[in-house]
């Protein structure tokens, strides 16, 4: 009997935990497991029965996890879930057939414990099961070293259930060592930042656009690239100049980006745990930039390039003061990758839309996805534009195509909101979210490595974009000076430029990037930054529980 348990977990793991280094690595975890219940009881069909029930707990678990939130179980599940009683409620009031399932399989495992350590009747020896056990861990160890790196995406795309949910442990046993999931100081001096209930206006102020270039860097970054100049401007402010952004991903993990941008805090410090940031801090986040625009009389929509379930997104923006969100869907969209020029008729319609209802200001988030990676097909091979002079590498010359494509899209989405709104304002800030992984050979890497398998410092030049700021009708404010600016102040520029009475906590955003130099993870003064989250978290601004 004790065999074919044995032979079922091994199916088990040979069959969905992925390929061999996470096969490996799972199943090393799974037999030191066994091999500990072993060595504490000495009987083996007792311990292998728990063992296997443990794991189809965590497969089951995972696989519905997967079906609400699409993102597989985390070790940090555990905590949250099962310590605190308003979730285990809520859970009971919306999910209860799971719950039920989970105290079913709890008490299967009990009974089941109970009726094998009577009928059992192995006796393994200690010596052997410490053997085992040494054994076990080294090889989970030296698998993990073979496996690498944890992808961002292998939560939310990869089906390996038991890898992901072992591999989680690390960040979350440290998450629970310091006692929350933001990094901040114990405690800071200052008194709560006081949340206005209102938002005292003048007049009228622009609608603001706020527009996510996916993958979007300024060529002129790397003095090794030929390409068409004419694509300059579209990186540039009103004020003719290039305003450069330090982002916290490359490549890919758009989501950090979005993250940062909307909550005004560093991924960063989030630590291990900032791949699930948006899903982790949902309902959390009280003063986000939509949230302040809402109290500001702002009406918030998101258009979306993909589901908006992709990578728990929806739920987190709609938590933040997003509730119209617009995915590929609802824009009868037939691809993920649409034309920026697709989505940017979609926000028109949706502008002549709201004005003909209201006279309320408009606050639009738009994400392009045009420029997204792969770069080994000529995208819209109809459109004659510029890719890269001669000798440009072919992934390199279709991304200055996309570029292309974009820049020419915007200018004809600003020129259409000039012409159907002549008597309306706006505010546009674009952002390019990170580099793309046509940049990955400028940069020193092999041309075969994927985005998630190149790590990069946070100075590192990788993570630069830019950020630009425009208007329609609306001329904005002198935008900061310095050099380069980090990517959780970009908020606090965009509310700036709209000329919205800064709320306090964004006020001292503003003085941090002063003091920072524009610098916020990397800040020289960076108890100033973690006292700043202490006391976002003392206002009840951030749950950073």
């Amino acid at each position: 009997m004790t065999a074919i348990f044995a032979v079922a977990l091994v199916y088990y793991h040979w069959r969905y935990e992925g390929w061999l280094q996470t096969i490996v690595f799972a199943g090393a975890i799974t037999a030191s497991l066994f091999s500990l219940l072993l060595l504490i009881s000495r009987r083996a069909l007792f311990s292998i029965v728990l063992i296997a029930l443990l794991v189809a707990t965590i497969v089951m678990a995972a696989d519905v996890k997967r079906h609400y939130i699409e993102m597989v179980l985390h070790a940090y599940d555990v905590v949250f879930y099962l310590t605190s009683w308003s979730t285990l409620v809520f859970l009971w009031a919306d999910h209860k057939l799971m719950l039920l399932a989970l105290a079913g399989m709890a008490a299967l495992a009990a009974g089941s414990g109970l009726l094998l350590w009577q009928i059992d009747g192995t006796r393994v020896r200690r010596s052997v099961s410490s053997l085992l056990l040494v054994f076990c861990i080294g090889l989970a160890a030296v698998a993990s070293y073979a496996k690498g790196e944890r992808r961002n995406t292998s939560f939310f795309w990869d089906n390996q259930y038991l890898a992901s949910f072992y591999s989680s442990w690390p960040e979350t046993i440290s998450t629970l060592w310091r006692g929350q999931l933001m990094d901040a100081v114990k405690a800071q001096p200052l008194p709560p930042f006081a949340v206005p209930a209102t938002c005292d206006l003048t007049e009228k102020p622009p609608h603001v656009i706020l527009i996510h270039q996916e993958s979007a860097v300024p060529p002129s970054f790397f003095p090794q690239i030929a390409y068409d100049t004419a694509l300059d401007p579209f990186f540039k402010s009103f004020d003719g100049r290039l305003h450069k952004l330090r982002v916290e991903t490359y490549g890919g993990a758009s989501w950090l980006t979005e993250f940062s941008v909307l909550a005004g805090v560093s991924t960063y410090s989030f630590g291990g745990m900032r791949t699930f940031v948006q899903s982790l801090m949902e309902g959390k986040i009280h003063d986000a930039v939509p949230q302040v625009l809402a109290r500001c009389g702002y009406k918030n929509s998101l258009f979306y390039p993909v589901p908006k379930d992709f990578v728990a997104s929806g739920r987190f923006y709609s938590t933040i003061g997003i509730p119209d969100i617009y995915d590929y869907r609802a824009q009868g969209a037939k691809r993920f990758n649409e034309r920026d020029r697709f989505y940017y008729q979609r926000v028109l319609d949706n502008i002549d839309g709201n004005l003909a209802k209201s006279d309320s200001p408009l606050f639009t988030f738009v994400v392009t996805s045009a420029t997204h990676l792969p770069y080994t097909y000529k995208y819209a091979p109809d459109v004659d534009v510029p890719g890269g002079g001669a000798g440009t590498d072919p992934e390199m010359s279709e991304y200055l195509r996309r570029l292309a494509m974009a820049h020419m899209d915007f200018d004809e989405f600003r020129s259409l909101l000039a012409k159907r709104f002549p008597k309306e304002r706006f505010l546009i800030v674009q952002y390019g979210d990170h580099q793309p992984i046509a940049t990955r050979t400028l940069l020193g890497f092999d041309k075969g490595a994927a985005a998630e398998d190149i790590q990069l410092t946070p100075e590192s030049p990788g993570l630069l974009t830019y950020y630009a700021v425009d208007g329609v009708n609306y001329e904005p404010p002198p935008l900061p000076d310095e050099d380069v600016v980090e990517v959780p102040y970009l908020g606090t520029i965009l509310l700036n430029a709209a000329r919205l009475p800064l709320p306090p906590s964004y006020q001292a955003r503003l003085e941090l990037m002063r003091l920072c130099d524009g610098r916020y993870y990397t800040c020289a003064k960076s108890k100033s930054i973690l006292s700043f989250h202490r006391r976002l978290m003392d206002s009840g601004l951030i749950d950073g529980r």
